[in-house]
């Protein structure tokens, strides 16, 4: 149950809030949500199938399909299909993202830094990792990751704190037609809970379990699990608008029993359940549809691909099977003890009867001609080439091909469409910190303490709480009062492990700057202007590195410069006169003394 632990406590539809304030959701309402639900999951039918059956083809298991009612000894499952999956998700992992919040406003900086500093904390804690490579594989395979961003008040020994689970799409419900899920005016989530464990929960409620008008879509190999003692709970997530103000609220049921329902509690009645008023739940689609939140996966894209590799296959496998197994005709004027020929332990077998050739005959199987093992390569290569898991995206040499380098740049080259992939879970993950930026907007209203590590393994302790970020009160301007200023902040996602084959291109280029020269200072101004050409990864910071070893090498001409006055006017018995030193900010007047006799030669 996704928002168990958000209920409020002593918020649970208990007899004294129910007296405080008149109950807006009723049981009717929840019995007209439930027939609206129903209706939608009749539309869905068809999206629940295909992921039950991409499952079964993850697991190899999809002879059931192919044999068509065939009955066969030996089944040939190749890996194709699942090396592309694993390959695409090994890229997933390789760019695992890391958000940065950016201000709107130069007085949120401080907000902003710190939001970067605790948000990779809360995401850590989370287990976020976990979540994010758990809903890469099902990506991949049913053509939609759903992350769910929940607020749990359980957490922390009950302070309460964010939480974010990966989502099945069998177990949500939404309005048919929409593109995206925030256009749905309804949205149910479905979880099976056991029975006993909803009695503990809800001592007070007369609860009718079992016996739910619905049924939650079941993988194949959990069909046979035995569910009477489950009822299903639901989560139904609906919008309403309020002076104005779209609202988001949300109802607990299991049956016709209400567990708690947003409307009902004077806290969230007008502000609504979540501040930000959005669904709690980000869709990432691999291969978009139109009119769906909800793409196709690669087993989709590349099913009759693997099912004609399969095919082939196992006919080929058959004949040499059939073929390296010698068998004999024989005939019936000579009859050969079975048992001492399929023996080869036994050095005689007996005959009864003449041994001629006309009694006894090998039956050979004609081999298959070449150009079929051509047919399964060719089909081998198209499922590489329109997967775009190719051999050296995996890390396999490519004709003529053997330098590292070049090896790493195709390597690079070929890995576009898992870069494109990727963008799109990057621009999933800002609608997930989003969420989880107005989440502690709402409810870190109690000074939390994070502890930051630092990329150098360095260890601080940040003091944060939503004080900075609800509305602040701005200044008057020529007596007018301003009203209330709301910061507001952008979410920037970038790589935070980068692959290994990028790292292996960004040496090269530093190698290459290197030997080019750009990192003499005499040379700085022309690396400049070329950098200022070029485009990579971490641009900015190497040419700000160049500008400060130009200055310095420019300081350093102008002390040197300064001595050979200074020597020469000594020889000339005359007193130079040095020019100004600009001194180091924040040195104390004892300092510059000390400074300035040491390059001047003056006593101090």
């Amino acid at each position: 149950m996704d928002e168990k632990e958000m209920i409020p406590e002593g918020k649970q539809m208990n007899e004294a809030v129910t007296n405080t304030v008149k109950a807006v959701v009723t049981s009717e309402d929840v019995h007209k949500a439930m027939e609206r639900m129903v209706k939608y999951k009749q539309t869905k039918q068809a999206l629940d199938n295909r992921i039950i059956r991409n499952e079964v083809w993850w697991k190899q298991q999809h002879w059931d399909e192919l044999q068509a009612g065939e009955v066969k000894e030996e089944e040939s499952t190749t890996g194709w299909l699942f090396n592309t999956i694993c390959n695409k998700h090994a890229d997933i992992m390789d760019n695992y993202p890391e958000p940065s919040i950016l201000p709107r406003a130069k007085d949120d900086e401080d907000t902003a830094n710190t939001l970067s500093k605790i948000i990779p904390v809360i995401l850590e804690q989370c287990n976020y990792e976990k979540v994010y490579s758990d809903t890469g594989w099902y990506k991949l395979k049913q053509g939609t990751g759903v992350k769910g961003i929940f607020w749990n008040k359980s957490k922390l020994n009950g302070l309460g704190d964010i939480d974010i689970k990966k989502i099945d799409i069998l177990n949500l419900v939404w309005q048919p037609g929409v593109s995206d899920i925030q256009e749905s005016s309804d949205l149910f989530n479905l979880e099976l809970v056991d029975n006993e464990k909803l009695k503990e929960m809800y001592p007070d409620k007369n609860l009718n379990l079992g016996g739910n008008p619905t049924e939650i879509a079941k993988y194949q190999d959990a069909k046979n699990i035995d569910t009477s003692d489950k009822s299903v709970v639901i989560d139904w997530y609906y919008k309403k608008t309020i002076n104005g103000k779209t609202v988001l609220h949300y109802v607990k049921f299991v049956g016709d029993t209400i567990l708690y329902a947003s409307e009902n509690d004077p806290e969230y009645a007008e502000r609504g359940f979540y501040d930000h008023g959005l669904y709690p739940f980000v869709f990432d689609p691999l291969f978009p549809e139109e009119n769906s939140p909800c793409g196709f996966g690669i087993i989709d894209a590349h099913r009759s691909c693997q099912k004609w590799i399969d095919k082939l296959d196992q006919n080929i496998v058959e004949n040499a099977d059939i073929a390296s197994n010698k068998r004999w005709f024989v005939g019936s004027g000579c009859s050969v003890n079975e048992d001492e020929y399929n023996d080869p332990t036994k050095k005689f077998i007996h005959v009864t009867g003449n041994i001629e050739d006309r009694n006894m005959k090998e039956a050979t199987a004609e081999a298959l001609p070449t150009v079929y093992v051509n047919i399964l390569q060719n089909k081998i290569e198209e499922l590489k080439e329109t997967s775009g898991n190719r051999d050296f995206a995996q890390g396999g040499t490519a004709s003529g091909v053997t330098a590292a380098s070049a090896i790493a740049a195709l390597m690079e080259a070929g890995s576009k469409m898992s870069r494109d992939q990727n963008k799109a879970s990057y621009r999933a993950l800002v609608q997930e910190v989003y969420l989880i930026v107005e989440l502690i907007r709402q409810f870190y209203d109690t000074v939390r303490c994070f502890r930051i590590t630092g990329k150098d393994n360095s260890v601080s302790y940040a003091d944060f709480d939503n004080s900075r970020m609800i509305a602040q009160k701005q200044e008057d301007v020529l007596g007018k009062d301003m009203g209330y200023r709301l910061p507001v902040f952008d979410i920037k996602v970038s790589a935070a492990k980068k692959s290994t084959y990028s790292r292996l291109s960004q040496n090269e280029l530093a190698l290459q700057f290197y030997g080019q020269g750009f990192f003499k200072p005499e040379l700085a101004s022309q690396a400049l202007m070329c950098l200022e050409m070029m485009d990579f990864d971490g641009k900015e910071k190497i040419m700000q590195m160049i500008q400060e070893n130009k200055a310095q090498y420019e300081q350093q001409l102008a002390l040197q410069q300064l001595m050979l006055q200074m020597q020469a006017a000594g020889m000339n018995g005359q007193t130079a006169t040095p020019p100004a030193i600009v001194q180091p900010q924040g040195m104390s007047k004892a300092q510059q003394a000390s400074e300035r006799a040491r390059n001047t030669g003056e006593p101090q």
